[in-house]
């Protein structure tokens, strides 16, 4: 028997669009986020008429559609304006100003990059970002993991008519910016609150409808995995489960979906870490408190350097928030007691308890 034996032909798969259940992909109707559209329209709608616009801060927690409704923001940009420059850098791949600044030249379309160190391409920046009639709107997302904010600086203090946009999951950790940043930002805060269980449904049932032949889904199945998907509060991990259980039937050669390919994708999550954007010393922290449960963080950080972890204490502890807001950890915050307060971490076993 060959090893792809059993498996259904192109003509009959099940999926209609898969890229539909990318995270990233733009339907045509961004929903349950009108408001908070139209609050980040509000912000760049001055550059219309050739005056600056505002900056603003967006954040929520991982799976809300921050980057999601941003993007449609400036899809509507690109289509209305033509003297409007929208310019997206995620800070995640892109982390300092140098590569940051790389990113704007090449959405810039300027490729004379090679041997230019970071102060002349900066120069080059602002010159094309002020050029006559020329208007700009900057969304940097994630800009919690940029290693320096340099480039922050100079686009605030020399680009003449821009709107910047802060994406983060992380509010706090952006409004302790250097103050010299944070007096010319003043940013617009807009939060992104998690969806509740009608919305999730909802947000799925439209990816279903694009992503999958009708028709193909026990609605049942369908339900379950909504459901698992409001336990997380993460649309992005409902949208694995969407695929991971459309590839588990079709594995199986059958032609609808239902509750054991649901149950066999809800397997594969506890090892998806990677939707909630753990980088490699965040998958070593989680180890760290999966192996050392109800431990307190003080213990856990010195065991982290014993393992030969880089990190401060400061940013130790950003990971730690980073995992409880991805569900993967549990924080008890004791008070009193001989150390004063203090924080109990354990291993969450939420993803495994079906």
């Amino acid at each position: 028997m060959g090893l792809f034996d059993g498996m259904l032909p192109d003509s009959e798969s099940l999926f209609n669009n898969e890229i539909a259940l990318d995270y990233d992909f733009m339907p045509k109707l961004i929903p349950y986020r009108d408001q908070e559209q139209f609050q980040i329209a509000a912000c760049i709608r001055p550059l219309f008429q050739q005056r600056n616009g505002s900056n603003c801060l967006v954040y929520g927690n991982p799976g809300v559609g921050k980057t999601v409704a941003t993007k449609n923001v400036i899809r509507e940009i690109e289509e209305q304006a033509d003297d409007i420059i929208p310019i997206y850098v995620n800070c995640w791949s892109a982390n300092s100003t140098y590569k940051i600044i790389l990113e704007i030249c090449e959405a810039l379309n300027y490729k004379l990059t090679m041997n230019k160190n970071t102060v002349e391409l900066m120069r080059i920046v602002v010159e094309k970002l002020n050029a006559k009639g020329v208007s700009s709107v900057l969304i940097f997302d994630e800009i919690d993991k940029a290693s320096d904010l340099d480039f922050l600086y100079i686009i605030l203090e020399k680009v003449y008519r821009k709107s910047i946009i802060l994406i983060t999951n992380y509010k706090k950790d952006v409004l302790t910016m250097d103050e010299r940043i944070k007096s010319r930002l003043v940013p617009q805060t807009i939060e992104f609150k998690p969806y509740d269980t009608n919305e999730i449904a909802g947000i799925l049932k439209q990816r279903r409808d694009y992503a999958f032949i009708p028709g193909v889904w026990d609605e049942d199945a369908f339900q379950k995995a909504v459901a698992k998907t409001a336990e997380l509060e993460d649309v992005r991990k409902g949208l694995y489960l969407l695929r991971e259980a459309g590839n588990s039937a079709e594995q199986k050669s059958v032609k609808k979906i239902n509750m054991e390919h649901v149950d066999a994708a809800m397997q594969k999550l506890d090892s998806f870490s990677n939707i909630t954007g753990l980088d490699g010393d965040d998958e070593k922290v989680l180890e760290l408190i999966k192996n050392n449960s109800q431990s307190k963080i003080g213990d856990l950080f010195k065991m982290y350097q014993k393992m030969g972890g880089k990190s401060s204490y400061r940013t130790f502890q950003r990971k730690i928030d980073k995992l409880e807001r991805a569900k993967l950890i549990n924080v008890e915050h004791t008070k009193g007691g001989e150390q004063g307060n203090t924080k109990i971490l354990s291993y969450s076993k939420k993803l495994t308890d079906y």
